[in-house]
């Protein structure tokens, strides 16, 4: 199910893709597509601006961690 949030003071849509989905690569352009008239707006939207996030399947953040002493 889509979400609808707000934009913040200064947000893009780069850091709306990272801050929901945890990475903009490729999410960006189908954030666009849910949303046509976020371009118009140029770089940085307008504070409170409606942003329509789609359903996306991310996979999960996996940090790899180093053992010092194994």
């Amino acid at each position: 199910m889509a979400k609808t949030i707000h934009a913040l003071q200064n947000d893009t849509v780069d850091a709306i893709c990272w801050r929901e989905y945890g990475r903009s690569s490729g999410i960006v352009e189908k954030v666009l597509e849910a949303n046509p008239s976020l371009a118009a707006h140029g770089t940085f939207l307008p504070m409170g601006t409606k942003v329509i996030l789609p359903d996306i399947e991310t996979p999960e953040q996996i940090k790899q961690t180093i053992q010092l002493w194994d």
